[in-house]
């Protein structure tokens, strides 16, 4: 790690990711969903009407569809033993931890989220179970027009805004888990970055689930103007029960013409959870998006982040990560269509699988005929620990025109037992020669990363390499 790092990560323990809070809570629903669930959550949070007819339009929908007929095989998905909302405790949308109810404001603590605040962040999001507890933005942003918000209050305080973008990026009918979202989410975050803005701090949102066969929806909705620049990180994490737990949230990014934004994820879930996660932004002429993805909690992850490039000149970067221990499939990708001339796409995936764990990079390029001279290039990088450990790759590539170019590469090896020889030979231990094998291996994205988040990615994937992630 590096030593410049002004929050000790080292100090991170498994117990810490894995710690649950003997919480006593407001509300906690029956299992399963219902028409009448829906209804409820939607009074309660006292939703407009437009919003109720999404959530019933998506719960028709949910019903409708079939589970996916390809990837990894979730029929032993029991939605109906899911407890699809809980409020934690009696205080949201605190503005200061001092409001927090102590206990949750002791797990926040122990996964550094006030300390990164106080250090290099804008804003911090901080959700528990079904609902925000805690949503502030430094005053300096909040002065230029910058709105970061819990996602239940811009609903009321800025209608118009939510309607206008809710559901136009990832439509309610895009696939099974998308209208079970649409039907249930709650909390989440609302970012708007005014034209010509540069937010020079990442803002970071952290949801956390706490109860068992808890679920968590949480809708991410963000709007980038003109010759705007941000960068928001998510962070996530469960406690481990030996009972199924279920994350569905969604993210919807809009990046206007010359605006620049750049979306990191840390997805630590326990093995107890489904991680069925959809993410998709649009990005307009001469814009540009970045994706960077670290996945190495849950027992499924079916994650594939896409973007739209709806513009010229629009630019996307897909850099992943993707680590599956013992009793883990992390299905994951990135899809991207390109609608107009001279766009570029860049995707570096990167995955390790270690002890029978099964990792798999999934993969669209859709070229549209009137998409000329565009550029895309895919690079896949698979290492493996073992030899019942699985590593697969999936591209679909569909190119219409004849001036645009697609470049796909793969690899995938084993540490050899020559190169352990190797570094046995020179006095280095052999936990400490795969840590090194791995730091070089996963360089090019980690080094994406702010130096605090590196750090934190650096010793979640040391305790992975330690033993299964929880």
């Amino acid at each position: 790690m590096n030593s410049l790092s002004k929050i000790d990560f080292e100090s991170l323990s498994q117990s810490d990711l894995e710690h649950a809070d003997s919480q006593t809570y407001a509300q906690q629903f029956e299992k399963g969903l219902s028409e009448k669930l829906i209804r409820k959550i939607s009074t309660d949070k006292n939703e407009p009407a437009w919003l109720l007819n999404i959530r019933l339009t998506a719960l028709k929908k949910f019903k409708e569809f079939s589970l996916p007929s390809w990837g990894p095989d979730i029929s032993h998905l029991d939605f109906e033993n899911i407890r699809y909302f809980s409020k934690g405790s009696i205080t949201s949308h605190a503005k200061t931890w001092e409001e927090v109810n102590p206990e949750i404001k002791r797990t926040f603590e122990r996964l550094k989220i006030p300390e990164q605040e106080e250090i290099l962040l804008a804003g911090v999001g901080a959700q528990y179970e079904s609902e925000n507890i805690y949503h502030n933005l430094k005053p300096q942003w909040e002065n230029l027009g910058v709105i970061f918000e819990d996602f239940d209050v811009a609903v009321q305080k800025y209608p118009e805004m939510i309607q206008k973008y809710l559901s136009k990026c990832v439509p309610i009918a895009n696939h099974k888990f998308s209208a079970l979202h649409y039907a249930i989410f709650s909390g989440g975050t609302f970012l708007y970055v005014p034209q010509d803005i540069e937010i020079d701090q990442p803002l970071q949102a952290y949801f956390r689930m706490n109860s068992i066969n808890q679920g968590q929806f949480e809708h991410t909705l963000i709007v980038i103007e003109k010759n705007a620049k941000a960068h928001y990180i998510e962070g996530c994490s469960a406690p481990k029960y030996g009972s199924q737990s279920l994350h569905v949230g969604c993210v919807e990014v809009f990046v206007n013409e010359d605006a620049q934004f750049r979306y990191s994820s840390v997805e630590n879930w326990s093995k107890d959870t489904f991680n069925l996660n959809t993410k998709r932004s649009i990005v307009q002429k001469n814009g540009k998006m970045k994706w960077v993805g670290g996945n190495l909690g849950s027992g499924v992850t079916m994650l594939y982040p896409c973007t739209v490039l709806a513009g010229e000149n629009a630019r996307t970067d897909h850099l992943g990560i993707a680590f599956a221990n013992a009793g883990q499939t992390q299905d994951i990708g990135a899809k991207i269509f390109i609608n107009a001339k001279n766009c570029r796409a860049n995707v570096v995936s990167k995955s390790l699988s270690k002890d029978g764990g099964i990792s798999t990079y999934r993969g669209q390029v859709f070229v549209n005929s009137k998409a000329e001279n565009s550029i895309v290039t895919i690079n896949c990088d698979a290492l493996m620990f073992d030899d019942k450990s699985i590593s697969n790759t999936i591209p679909e590539i569909n190119c219409h025109n004849t001036s645009s170019q697609i470049s796909h590469e793969a690899s995938a090896g084993k540490i050899s037992e020559e190169v352990m020889l190797f570094f046995e030979s020179h006095g280095i231990s052999e936990e400490k020669a795969r840590g090194m094998i791995v730091n070089g291996f996963l360089d090019e994205i980690v080094k994406t990363l702010p130096l605090e988040f590196a750090s934190e990615l650096n010793r979640l994937i040391e305790l992975g390499m330690e033993n299964s992630i929880g």
